[in-house]
Parts: structure tokens; sequence; C-alpha cells
């Protein structure tokens, strides 16, 4: 299925002169959603790891079936102060403003393996701030993997020691 003709873009939004890309356009279609967690788990397929990690809130959409279907550990990467117990956090910049996301601090061990997944690689600044919260705990990436990747934006100028791979590129 070509996920790409099922994605809506939206001007101006969250603010005038960013253009969104819309994937409730894909969720909201049963073969929409199916195929692209099918076609994410494909960019896994033979990668050993122990968790995947899904940045706040569409990393969870993706990355929770992606664990769930291949017998990992989900870890949540939240916005600061949404997560119940002690967390390591880093601030990051986006393409409008600043935020910080945490992770609790007993999330990862050392040695552990892990997978990010997201919805978009736009500027790099949350999956950065994921990757070096994951170094910090004493964690190895061993691979980064997107529905959305906006090439013109060069997110992966930020990630380039590691392995990053996407559905759609913008």
């Amino acid at each position: 299925m070509n996920l790409e003709t099922l994605i809506r873009e939206v001007p101006d939004f969250p603010k005038e002169g960013i253009l969104f890309y819309d994937i409730t356009t894909i969720l909201q279609k049963p073969e929409g959603l199916k195929a692209s967690i099918e076609q994410i788990q494909e960019k896994l397929k033979g990668l050993e790891f122990d968790y995947i990690i899904g940045p706040e809130s569409r990393g969870f959409i993706f990355g929770v079936p992606v664990a769930f279907n291949m017998g990992k550990g989900f870890l949540p990467v939240r916005k600061a102060g949404k997560l119940p117990y002690k967390t390591k956090g880093k601030e990051y910049a986006l393409e409008y403003g600043t935020a910080t996301i945490e992770m609790h601090i007993d999330a990862i061990k050392p040695g552990d393996k892990v997978v990010i997944i997201d919805d978009l690689l736009a500027t790099g600044g949350t999956s950065k701030a994921a990757v070096e919260l994951i170094e910090d705990l004493g964690g190895e990436v061993v691979k980064l993997v997107y529905l959305i990747e906006l090439e013109f934006l060069n997110g992966r100028d930020k990630l380039k020691k590691y392995d990053v791979s996407s559905i759609i590129k913008k």
C-alpha cells in the first residue's frame, strides 16, 4: 500500500509557515494502520534489540504494536512532568520552539539495545534528545525508524552515526 497517498498536508499548522503532515488519515483506515506497522516492522527484521522506545505521542501509536508483535518491551519517552517516577530529561529545539523530554531513570540498563520508532523525522531534535537520554542511561541505540522523513529539514545530519530508516520521504 502506498501510504504517502493517505497523508494530509495541513499548511500553517501549528503556526504560519509550517506545513504539517497529518497521519490521522493513515490511522483512520484499517489498511493504512496495518500497512504502516508492517512496513516499520520490516525495517527491524533480523535486528537484535531489547526495547522499542517511542517518543510522545505518535511514537506510542507505532511503537507499541511493533513491540507487541516482535515480543519486545516498550519504553515511553514523554514530555516533561508526565512520568510518575524519577526521570532524566533533555531539552531540545523544535521547528517552532523548544521542549523537554524525559524517561524514567531506571528504564534503560547499561548494555540494553534499543530501537526508536516515531512518526516523523523533521529537524532531528526530538530524536537526538532521545538518543542522548538512552546513552546517558547506558543504552545503545541500534536503529531509528520513522514513518515520514522530511529530507529538506536535514534531520539525519543530527543522527549521522546511527542507522536511520524511513518509510516515506518528502
